[in-house]
């Protein structure tokens, strides 16, 4: 089972890469000196009408498989030779005319249509001669519509005509007319060589005619020139006397006011230098009296260098000083002060725990008791009797007793008892009483701590019953 549906895997994936392959060799690229033609079921043109074809010129397109297929035009221009000879012209003039047409398939849209209709599958020799006779048949015409010596003088016209007729007829089989060049025409009557031989004789003519008043205008010319020569050289010698004279009075007023002019300023150099001298004087005197000025500044800015400013430096290092001073106090105080915050914080924290753990055990403590208070306090008592009794033995272990003398005739006293007894009594009763202590803190000794007999507590649990 599992060989089978590798089998299966394995057969899809292989046809899935068929399809792929086929699917890329299915999309064709137009080449820029082609056109794409697609043929078979291409969709619908303009007028709702299917169209024969789809021609494609610089782009791309996939060609489906079993209904549509493709081949390409050639855009590569072919040249033709259309020697046409004895085309009856406008005059029934036979003339020939031979020329050569550059031609190739149109890209225009529509016009590529044509092409893909009538062109396709036709080789270049085939869609040149069908252009070849096209051409020939509207040569004809244009040549049968126009005189001979207009279609040999204005050959721009001529051209136009023939291209305009000719492209319109190309077009019509998809192709389009790029170049039109017309070698010579000539007519079987010689007409064309008579315009010609005319045209060269009148030229000769003009020509002749034209030195012959050439040389008459450059004779006249001669002579008018060597009179103009005269007269202008006799009207140049008067101008030129003229000059002269006008030169010499012109000098001589020239030196009369140069004389003044050095005269004038003469004087007004003298004035002048006077004039500077005293400017001179004025600028010595003012420019001491700023140097003077300079020299009480300068002064005046030594002094203060020498004063002043050492005054004003020691007044800033004194000011800066106490700042200082002032500074490390403040910080000195402030890490006093912090140290101390955090001694206390610190004490507090350590309060704070102990009292805290304190409470954590009397609550235990309350557990302990059933949550009964003098139960509670009976433990915590119990708990520092050995302390207390140790700080009863404090009270008379100190006491220095080197000896005691005792007189007692054991006659008794007031009470009946003999006084060594009394003297015992006494040093045990200066010891703190447990009792009293007891009762100072609100709690009771048991019968067995105070001292009772067995028969006395009996008879206390028997009253209280």
């Amino acid at each position: 089972m599992g060989e089978y549906v590798i089998l299966v895997v394995a057969l899809a994936a292989f046809f899935v890469f068929i399809l792929i392959v086929s699917f890329f060799k299915r999309y064709k690229r137009c080449p820029s000196d082609r056109i794409l033609v697609v043929y078979g079921k291409v969709g619908k043109g303009g007028d709702a009408e299917s169209r024969s074809a789809k021609c494609i010129h610089g782009g791309a397109a996939f060609i489906w498989p079993v209904i549509q297929d493709y081949a390409f035009l050639d855009l590569t221009p072919f040249s033709i030779e259309i020697n046409l000879t004895k085309a009856l012209s406008k005059q029934n003039i036979r003339v020939d005319v031979p020329s050569r047409f550059t031609v190739g398939i149109s890209t225009e849209e529509g016009v590529m249509t044509n092409a893909a209709e009538r062109l396709l599958g036709l080789s270049i020799t085939d869609i040149s001669n069908l252009a070849k006779d096209i051409i020939f048949g509207q040569l004809r015409l244009v040549v049968a519509t126009m005189d001979i010596e207009e279609i040999n003088s204005n050959r721009d016209k001529f051209l136009a005509a023939v291209s305009s007729n000719v492209e319109a007829e190309l077009k019509k089989i998809g192709l389009k007319l790029i170049n039109v060049n017309v070698t010579d025409i000539n007519d079987e009557s010689g007409y064309i060589d008579a315009l010609g031989k005319e045209a060269a004789a009148k030229a000769i003519n003009d020509a002749k005619k034209s030195v012959a008043e050439k040389n008459r205008d450059g004779s006249i010319g001669e002579a008018q020139a060597i009179r103009e020569q005269r007269i202008e050289v006799a009207k140049a010698n008067a101008i030129a006397v003229e000059g002269e004279n006008a030169a010499m009075i012109v000098m001589a007023n020239s030196n009369a006011d140069r004389r003044e002019k050095e005269a004038e300023a003469e004087r007004l150099a003298v004035a002048a230098e006077k004039v500077t001298q005293a400017k001179a004087l004025e600028e010595a005197y003012a420019a001491e009296k700023e140097a003077e000025t300079a020299r009480a500044f300068r002064d005046k800015a030594t002094q203060t260098a020498n004063v002043v400013i050492p005054a004003e430096i020691d007044k800033q290092r004194v000011e800066i000083a106490a700042e200082a001073l002032a500074e490390q106090t403040r910080r000195h105080a402030k890490g006093e002060a912090d140290a101390i915050f955090m001694k206390m914080e610190a004490e507090a924290k350590g309060i704070f725990e102990i009292l805290s753990k304190q409470a954590e055990g009397y609550h235990q403590l309350m557990k302990a008791a059933g949550d009964d208070s003098r139960s509670a306090v009976m433990l915590m008592i119990a708990d520092k009797l050995p302390e207390l009794v140790r700080t009863q033995v404090e009270a008379i272990k100190n006491l220095k007793i080197d000896k005691i003398t005792v007189w007692d005739n054991m006659g008794g006293g007031k009470d009946g008892k003999p006084a060594t007894a009394n003297f015992l009594s006494g040093m045990l009763g200066a010891i703190p009483p447990f009792e009293e202590l007891f009762k100072m803190a609100g709690l009771e000794l048991p019968d067995y701590l105070k001292g009772k007999t067995i028969a006395e507590i009996a008879k206390t649990d028997d009253v209280d019953k």
